[in-house]
């Protein structure tokens, strides 16, 4: 029996290391050929030694800039075809108070977070439309659903991901194409790294106190592994997931 996505073309941005490269994994273990979309490309191309069975192809770029990840789709439909499956994990999260949220913090969590995703959504959706088939999961946060202190531009950005998929996913509704959210709390990432170290550096907390801090509103006490947020996103993508659509689902532990 073939594999649930054999052939498929999916393109993983944000996907050299921590959830997205988890996703990549999911995504090619049912048979889709994979783009890897990222910064760095020695660690995309580490990615894609995990990959086994699928054409893959990595390609560096940059999400905020529209000639960058033109390009770089370009080159990836070239590569592998029409991009039917797109996966917009790239973010960034950076703290601060509010009042002492400068200009450039603001500006760099609303373009990598928010334009990254409409930049991506841009650029593949005109396949998935002349296709009659699509699926589209940005990779969003608990912090796209409520509010965090002391991450107000981040959350703001967050935010903005969920409205744009929510609006993308009602004017594409008749055409086969399904345009969703996944929203991981608090995940065992470099991000989660250093938000501990903000922690510890701000407070004076241990390491280990600054992991309960994040932890006392999470039901389940424990953290989200990345193959977790993982097989989410890969069951939006699979059949039988159809009629979700303009979904922002929190994969936290009962946290939101």
């Amino acid at each position: 029996m073939p594999a649930s996505l054999s052939g498929k073309h999916a393109l993983v941005t944000g996907a050299g290391r921590g959830i997205g490269a988890a996703i990549a994994q999911a995504l090619a273990a049912e048979g889709a050929n994979i783009t890897l979309l990222g910064r760095s490309l020695d660690s995309l191309q580490r990615t894609a030694k995990m990959l086994n069975g699928v054409k893959t192809f990595c390609v560096s770029a940059d999400v905020t800039r529209t000639d960058s990840i033109s390009a770089a789709v370009a080159q990836a439909r070239a590569a592998l075809g029409p991009v039917s499956i797109l996966v917009n994990n790239a973010g960034r999260a950076s703290s601060a108070a509010f009042h002492k949220t400068d200009d450039e913090l603001w500006q760099t969590m609303l373009a990598v977070n928010l334009t990254g995703t409409f930049n991506g959504m841009r650029e593949c959706l005109p396949d998935m439309v002349k296709l009659g088939y699509g699926r589209i999961v940005n990779v969003a946060s608990t912090a796209g659903l409520v509010g965090y202190r002391y991450v107000a531009a981040y959350c703001a950005a967050k935010h903005g991901v969920i409205g744009l998929t929510r609006s993308v996913a009602l004017e594409v509704a008749t055409r086969g194409v399904t345009v969703n959210a996944v929203c991981p709390g608090y995940t065992e990432t470099d991000l989660l790294t250093e938000a501990v170290s903000n922690i510890v550096s701000a407070t004076g907390l241990t390491p280990e106190a600054a992991r309960a801090e994040l932890l006392k509103d999470n039901p389940q006490k424990r953290f989200v592994t990345p193959a977790e947020v993982a097989n989410a996103v890969l069951w939006l993508c699979v059949p039988g997931s159809d009629a979700m659509t303009g979904q922002s689902i929190p994969v936290a532990g009962g946290e939101v």
